[in-house]
């Protein structure tokens, strides 16, 4: 079931992470009715919304009702459960679905996925005991990596393996499920594509993200990417094939792995709103929230292009008051914070700001020589 949204639509929010917030405003400014539902009653997503809406994720009552109140519903992360989506979807429109949702919150249906595309993965072996993981090693080879088919249930449940006496650091965690072993992939630099997919099939591209991590916690995003022409055709191409084999309407996240060879790795396909894309509030025409709103109200999409490179830098807690004498300088650096309460922070981000500028490298060199990130960059 599709149906064009004019001014006056409801748009429905689900979902606990940042991307609600900046959702939210997007779509009022485009005329439409928001109500929210969350977890959390002091959800920054929900006071930005109408109608608020505060419930568990298996309150099937709640969730019908705010289901109804919808003429569309959107998941504003990859973290929203596929089985509350698909309940959703019974009563309202859901134009995302949940066919992406579901093969990417698996490891197993995800490579799987991934398999019958033919793309380049990481080697992998299925886990359920300890012997396995001492057979798999012998295949995969060291260093790999542990982790629960099931995603989002962080390193606590993860273990790397670099040598033999490590595998039995696996012997507490394995218990509880199935696992993946994963080869470790040696890589330079870390590459994603940010799409929108509209509901005719068209897709949209914005330009190629440079991403750079700290302690598995996205640092700093960077458009435009600092890779070859050659390698940017073929992540484009490569993101092309994966969106257009799934049935998924909206804003996309497909995130490589660039090897020292020049090979490139598929990492992983966020099915929602991602981080990295934020750096579009400002390097490009259109923010990836605009976007992703166009192709659920069965608008055009439109044409992305680069305004001005532009670097996204996470803000944690404890940049704060380094960032004071730059708040004070830079003309250049535009902030956003979540205002998100402790209770609700998975880590700790505070916000991002974005810095602009004629090169990328001019960029950079302007954000190293404050010497805030010294220990990240």
């Amino acid at each position: 079931m599709t149906k064009t949204l004019f001014p006056g639509s409801t748009l429905g929010i689900i979902g606990d992470s940042p991307n609600g917030i900046m959702l939210a405003r997007a779509a009022k400014k485009m005329g439409y009715k928001v109500v929210a539902y969350s977890r959390y009653e002091e959800s920054p997503t929900l006071a930005e919304a109408d109608v608020r809406i505060v419930g568990k994720m298996n309150d099937k009552l709640k969730l019908q009702s705010f289901a109804q109140r919808c003429d569309v519903v959107t998941y504003e992360s990859e973290h929203v459960n596929s089985e509350v989506i698909k309940y959703i979807a019974q009563y309202t429109s859901v134009p995302q679905g949940t066919d992406a949702l579901e093969y990417m919150q698996d490891r197993l249906l995800e490579r799987a996925f991934f398999e019958q595309l033919n793309v380049n993965i990481a080697p992998y072996a299925t886990i359920v005991n300890l012997d396995d993981v001492y057979q798999a090693v012998t295949s995969i080879g060291y260093p790999c990596v542990l982790k629960p088919i099931q995603k989002g249930l962080g390193k606590a449940h993860q273990q790397i393996i670099r040598k033999q006496s490590d595998i039995a650091k696996c012997a507490d965690i394995i218990d509880m499920g199935t696992y993946i072993l994963e080869s470790w992939i040696p890589y330079t630099k870390e590459l994603s594509v940010v799409l929108t997919k509209d509901a005719k099939g068209t897709i949209n591209f914005f330009p190629v993200i440079e991403n750079i991590y700290h302690d598995h916690v996205l640092h700093e995003s960077l458009v435009p990417a600092m890779i070859s022409n050659d390698v940017e055709a073929e992540v484009r191409r490569l993101a092309d094939k994966i969106a257009k084999s799934l049935n998924y309407v909206g804003t996309m996240e497909i995130a490589f792995f660039l090897t020292e060879s020049g090979a490139i790795y598929v990492k992983r396909v966020v099915p929602g709103l991602h981080a990295s894309g934020y750096v579009f509030d400002k390097a490009t025409n259109v923010t990836m929230f605009e976007q992703h709103l166009r192709a659920l109200a069965q608008m055009p999409l439109v044409k992305t292009e680069l305004m001005e490179p532009t670097v996204a830098i996470t803000i944690e807690s404890h940049d704060q008051d380094d960032l004071r004498t730059q708040w004070v300088l830079k003309d250049n650096w535009y902030y956003n914070f979540f205002r998100y309460p402790l209770s609700m922070r998975v880590h700790d981000t505070e916000g991002y700001l974005l810095a602009l500028g004629p090169t990328i490298e001019t960029v950079r060199e302007q954000v190293e020589s404050t010497g805030i990130w010294d220990n990240k960059i």
